[in-house]
């Protein structure tokens, strides 16, 4: 599977939200984007997974224009203010909606037995807003890895969480070693510290 954005460019309310950026990622692969704070950042994760309409410019999958497909082999990890879970919630309750999302069995039972084999059957009472930025970032993305059919992650700024870039990073690297296109946009992280080079918001290669 090769996702491409070739210039995509979106308009909001007040101006523009996201000028022509683009990139280009396949299965097994990882890459980075990085941009300013704010909703640029996402809305680029938003289009690149179908989820979002450019103003300009193309998102194909596999050379074609299709965003319903996009959609259902993609997930956007933690997107503030759209797939970020409440902070209030605690860890069984958001897991088992993520797991519902997935269409995957999300009883009591089913839950408590997805997060006891993903090291985290004692937070499972913890309040979500209360989890460390790394437990917190690994259970998002299993949970997304865990839908079926999906083979792009994109993770949305888990720098805003920690500075710890290798905590989000090795696991974004492992995600793609398994296999799956995995994205990870950046808005806080110095570029020198990021493991690759990124694609830049507004900016063509």
């Amino acid at each position: 599977m090769l996702v491409r954005a070739d210039r995509v460019s979106i308009e909001g309310p007040h101006g523009t939200l996201l000028p022509p950026t683009s990139l280009s990622v396949a299965d097994g692969e990882l890459a980075f984007v990085h941009g300013e704070p704010g909703a640029g950042v996402t809305a680029f994760g938003l289009a690149l997974t179908g989820r979002m309409r450019p103003r300009t410019g193309v998102v194909t999958l596999d050379d074609k224009i299709d965003a319903a497909r996009l959609r259902d082999l993609t997930a956007v990890v933690d997107a503030p203010g759209i797939s970020e879970p409440e902070g209030a919630l605690p860890l069984r309750v958001v897991a088992g909606e993520e797991l519902a999302l997935a269409r995957r069995p999300a009883g009591k039972e089913d839950v408590a037995r997805w997060l006891a084999e993903h090291d985290a059957a004692g937070l499972a009472n913890v309040r979500f807003e209360n989890l460390g930025a790394a437990t917190r970032t690994r259970l998002l993305t299993e949970l997304a890895a865990d839908r079926r059919g999906v083979r792009l992650l994109v993770l949305d700024t888990p720098d805003r969480h920690t500075s710890d870039v290798d905590s989000w990073a090795d696991l974004a690297r492992k995600h793609a070693e398994n296999g799956l296109a995995v994205v990870v946009l950046t808005a806080t992280t110095p570029l020198e510290s990021l493991p690759a080079t990124p694609a830049r918001i507004g900016e063509q290669p």
